[in-house]
C-alpha cells in the first residue's frame, strides 16, 4: 500500500515528501516512521547527493535550504536516523497527524487506508522561551 506524507511548517505550505510503501491493516505511528526512516535513508545512499532531505537532522550536519549537508559525504545509518526520529517526537520536535487527527503516542495503532494522508509538521523551537 502507498501512502501520501506531507512535509510542512508550523505555518506555511504543505510540501509533499516522498512516499512510502506499507504492508495495509493496523500500523503503529512507530511502525509508521520507521517506515519512512528506512526508506528515505535508502534512497539517500544509494544516490549521496550533496543534500538529505528527510525528516531529521543527521549527525554533523548542517541545515540548509533544501535538507541538510552533511561535513562528509557518507552512507546513513537508517537505525540511527529512526531513533532520532522517535526521540524528536518524544520531544515535540515535530507533530504528526494522520487523515486530519493527531497522533500524540508512538505505539498508537492506526488503521491506514491506500488513500491516507499523513502529515509531518516540523515545530521550530521559540527564540528566548
Amino acid at each position: 500500500m502507498a501512502i501520501l506524507i506531507f512535509d510542512a511548517p508550523l505555518q506555511g505550505e504543505r510540501k509533499p515528501a516522498d512516499g512510502i510503501r506499507l504492508g495495509a491493516g493496523l500500523v503503529t505511528l512507530r511502525d509508521l516512521i520507521r517506515a519512512r526512516l528506512q526508506q528515505e535513508v535508502e534512497r539517500y545512499n544509494q544516490a549521496l547527493p550533496d543534500a538529505f532531505q528527510g525528516l531529521v537532522q543527521p549527525e554533523e550536519s548542517e541545515q540548509i535550504l533544501n535538507g541538510f549537508r552533511l561535513k562528509t559525504k557518507r552512507p546513513l545509518n537508517w537505525e540511527v536516523q529512526c531513533r532520532r526520529a522517535w526521540s524528536s517526537f518524544e520531544k515535540n520536535g515535530f507533530l504528526v497527524l494522520v487523515d486530519g487527527r493527531q497522533v500524540t503516542e508512538l505505539d498508537e495503532r492506526l488503521d491506514l487506508k491506500e488513500n491516507s494522508e499523513i502529515d509531518f509538521i516540523k515545530l521550530v523551537p521559540l527564540v528566548g522561551g
